[in-house]
């Protein structure tokens, strides 16, 4: 479902424009510098509303948090919620999650965090689903080794889905859950995860780690059978 156009868009945005990097391919490699004594730069594949974003920032002020969303309705309310709270160490990029080589340089990103991806639930669109194989082949290079992807979501098959395709492509699964918050409220919730708390749903969550340099190879795409030859009259 597409999300409504927010009333007064870009006049929103243009106020919020001291959070937003808007030439990110120029601080590839450079994004730790734009936080004065930053320990680690991490990156957010879409932030939504910002609850995430906004609460992490503030539990950990040593760390610059570049979040990418490609929705613009939903990303100005994360930059107007950073703003208001006067969060130095977030950075907003208006762009999809498939630009991220052109973004950040071999190793530059610490944790990448994926909460509640669209599911993309036809098998037919499985590409598109940002645990697919080219995705994580992104966050790979992204990653030094040491470094993880921390993943979130409420939809069972496509964790378990996003479990194989983490172990295949070579990252290390760990804390692995399917009720993450069965015992009580765990970490930094999004503004989805709050609502399926209050409503009893499960999250699912894991950690992925990067433990060594290469990435197995990627799967090759099946190739299209060529439709059988009409018999001759």
């Amino acid at each position: 479902m597409r999300m409504r156009n927010k009333k007064n868009l870009i006049p929103r945005m243009e106020k919020c424009a001291a959070v937003q990097v808007f030439d990110p391919a120029r601080m590839k490699g450079r994004w730790a510098s734009l936080l004065p004594g930053c320990r680690q730069v991490r990156a957010e594949m879409g932030c939504g509303k910002g609850a995430f974003t906004a609460g992490l920032a503030q539990a950990e002020p040593d760390v610059l948090l570049v979040a990418l969303e490609k929705v613009p309705n939903a990303m100005v309310t994360a930059m107007e919620r950073v703003c208001a709270e006067q969060i130095p160490n977030v950075r907003f990029i208006d762009t999809d999650v498939a630009n991220l080589p052109d973004i950040f340089a071999p190793g530059e990103v610490s944790v990448v965090y994926i909460n509640f991806p669209d599911p993309w639930p036809r098998k037919k669109e499985a590409k598109h689903r940002l645990t697919a194989p080219s995705f994580l082949a992104m966050y790979w290079d992204a990653l030094p080794v040491g470094g993880r992807v921390e993943y979130k979501t409420d939809q069972p098959w496509l964790f378990d889905w996003s479990l194989e395709q983490f172990a295949a492509l070579g990252f290390e699964l760990r804390e692995v859950t399917r009720d993450l918050h069965a015992h009580g409220p765990v970490g930094i919730m999004t503004n989805y995860e709050a609502r399926f708390y209050e409503q009893g749903v499960p999250i699912c969550r894991c950690v992925a780690v990067k433990t060594r340099a290469e990435h197995a190879p990627l799967p090759q795409p099946e190739k299209r059978r060529p439709a059988p030859a009409e018999a001759a009259p």
